[in-house]
C-alpha cells in the first residue's frame, strides 16, 4: 500500500471521516485545508494524519485525490492545478460509491436524523461484527477484515446518487437546501431515485406521508409509532435517563430496548435501526445489549456543565431538527427552563422556512438569536435579516452578539441550548468564559 490519499479539504466532516477510516485501514493518509480551526480536525491530529496549506506540491505522483465539494478550481490551487495538468480526482460521494462494493453496505438517508442514525447503528454494529463506517459527525472507523460498511447517505446536490447499497434506512423527507432543490417534489424524487439503488431492504418511517410515496427494487419496511406499520415502537417510558420501548414486526414481539438518549426521534431512529439489523439477520440479545450503551455522536444533543450551568451543544439547523432537540431537553430537565440560542443557517434557508423556524423556536421558553451564517455557496443573501425572525417569534426574542452574551445570565434555572450548523459554538464558548470569569471573580 504504498499509494497516498490526499484529501483536498481534509477538515469536512465527510472528508475527514473517509481519512480516518482509511487510515485506520494500513493506506497512508493526507490532506489539505484551511488553517482556521474546525472540530473535525482533533481525530486526525490524534491519528497522526498529516494536515497541510492549500499547494500545489501537495499534488505529487504517487498521490489518489480525492476531493470535498465545496472546492473548484476558481477557488482552490489544488483543483485549479489538476484540471490543467490532467491530474484526476474523485469528489467525496464518487469515491465511496466504488469503496463500498466491497462491503455488505447498509447506508442512512434522511433529511433529519441521518447522523445520530448512522452513529446508532455503526455503534451496535461494530460491537457484533467488524465493521467499517462512516459518520456525518467526522468520525470514521476502518477495518482492513471489515465485512459491513455502515454510511451516512447525503442528499444535498444528489450526492447519495453513486451508492448502491444492500439496505438502507430513509429517515424523513422535508424541505431543505432550497439553494439547491427547488421544491418538496425535488427532494422527493431525489429520494425517489435513491431509494431504487437499494437492492436487499429499505427501511422508512411510515409516518412521512412523502416516504409513503417512495417505490424500491428491494422490499420496503415501515417503521414508527401507528398501527400500519410493519415495526412498531410501543409502549414507550420517557424518563430523565433516557427512554425504553417495546417494538412488534407484523405482530410479532421483538422484546424491550433502551437507549440512553432523549426525544421521540431518537425512539424512531433506534426503532430503524432495530429492523435493518433484525432483518439482516442479527441477534437482537446483541442489539440490545449495545442500543443500550450508544452515548451519541458529535454536536448531537451533546452536554457539558461549566459553574453548576448546563449547556447543550445540537447541529439542528431546520425546524424540524429544532422542534426534536427542544422535545430532547424537556424529557431530561423538565423541570428546567429551556433557553435556545439560535444562528439561523444560510440565507436562502432562512427566507424559505421563516415562518416554520419562529413556530419552532417558541418551542423554548426563552430565545436568543445570532447573525445569520452565510455559506459560501451562497451568490445571493436575499433580502432576509434575523431581526425578521426575532419579529415573527411569540416570546421576546432577543438577538446577541458573540461579544456580549451576557443577557443569557438572565435565567437562573435554566439549561442552555446552543443549535446551528455554523459558527454557533464560537458563541457558546463564549457564554462558557463568561461563566468560568463569574467564578473567578467571586473567588
Amino acid at each position: 500500500m504504498t499509494k497516498t490519499y490526499h484529501f483536498i479539504g481534509i477538515k469536512g466532516s465527510g472528508m475527514s471521516a473517509l481519512a480516518l477510516m482509511l487510515h485506520q485501514m494500513g493506506h497512508h493518509v493526507q490532506g489539505s485545508d484551511v488553517e482556521k480551526y474546525y472540530f473535525t480536525q482533533r481525530g486526525l491530529e490524534q491519528a497522526g494524519i498529516k494536515i497541510l496549506p492549500f499547494d500545489e506540491k501537495n499534488l505529487q505522483a504517487d498521490v489518489e485525490v480525492i476531493a470535498g465539494n465545496a472546492f473548484r478550481p476558481d477557488n482552490n490551487i489544488e483543483i485549479a492545478y489538476a484540471d490543467a495538468n490532467g491530474i484526476a480526482y474523485k469528489r467525496y460521494h464518487e469515491f465511496l460509491g466504488t469503496f463500498m462494493r466491497d462491503f455488505v453496505s447498509m447506508g442512512v438517508a434522511g433529511a433529519h436524523g441521518k447522523t445520530s442514525t448512522t452513529g446508532m447503528l455503526a455503534h451496535v454494529l461494530s460491537n457484533i461484527t467488524d465493521t467499517s463506517y462512516l459518520i456525518g459527525d467526522g468520525t470514521g472507523r476502518g477495518s482492513a477484515n471489515a465485512k459491513y460498511f455502515a454510511f451516512e447517505a447525503d442528499e444535498y446536490e444528489r450526492h447519495f446518487m453513486p451508492y448502491h447499497p444492500e439496505y438502507s434506512i430513509i429517515t424523513n423527507i422535508d424541505f431543505d437546501h432550497p439553494d439547491y432543490f427547488t421544491s418538496l417534489e425535488d427532494v422527493f424524487n431525489a429520494f425517489n431515485d435513491y431509494a431504487k439503488q437499494v437492492s436487499k431492504g429499505l427501511f422508512v418511517y411510515g409516518e412521512d406521508k412523502e416516504l409513503r410515496r417512495v417505490t424500491a427494487n428491494a422490499p420496503i419496511y415501515y417503521y414508527g409509532f401507528k398501527e400500519g406499520n410493519d415495526f412498531i415502537a410501543h409502549d414507550l417510558l420517557r424518563s430523565t435517563t433516557g427512554s425504553s420501548f417495546k417494538v412488534s414486526f407484523c405482530g410479532k414481539e421483538l422484546g424491550e430496548f433502551k437507549i440512553p438518549s432523549f426525544g421521540r426521534h431518537n425512539i424512531m431512529n433506534a426503532t430503524a435501526v432495530i429492523g435493518l439489523l433484525y432483518t439482516a439477520g442479527f441477534d437482537l440479545t446483541l442489539v440490545r445489549e449495545h442500543l443500550a450503551t450508544f452515548g451519541g455522536v458529535k454536536r448531537r444533543f451533546t452536554e457539558k456543565v461549566v459553574n453548576g450551568t448546563t449547556i447543550i451543544d445540537d447541529f439542528a439547523h431546520h425546524p424540524t431538527e429544532i422542534i426534536a432537540t427542544l422535545d430532547a431537553a424537556r424529557q431530561k430537565y423538565p423541570s428546567k427552563e429551556i433557553v435556545a440560542i439560535f444562528q439561523p443557517h444560510t440565507f436562502t434557508r432562512t427566507i424559505a422556512l421563516l415562518d416554520e423556524f419562529a413556530e419552532a423556536l417558541n418551542q423554548a421558553d426563552a430565545v436568543y438569536l445570532a447573525q445569520i451564517y452565510g455559506s459560501a455557496r451562497e451568490v445571493d443573501h436575499g433580502d432576509v435579516k434575523v431581526e425578521d425572525l426575532a419579529e415573527k417569534i411569540i416570546k421576546k426574542a432577543e438577538i446577541i452578539t458573540v461579544d456580549n452574551v451576557s443577557p443569557l445570565l438572565e435565567h437562573p434555572n435554566a439549561v442552555y441550548v446552543f443549535m446551528g450548523a455554523g459558527d454557533i459554538q464560537t458563541y457558546e464558548y463564549s457564554f462558557e468564559r463568561l461563566l468560568s470569569n463569574l467564578t473567578s471573580n467571586v473567588q
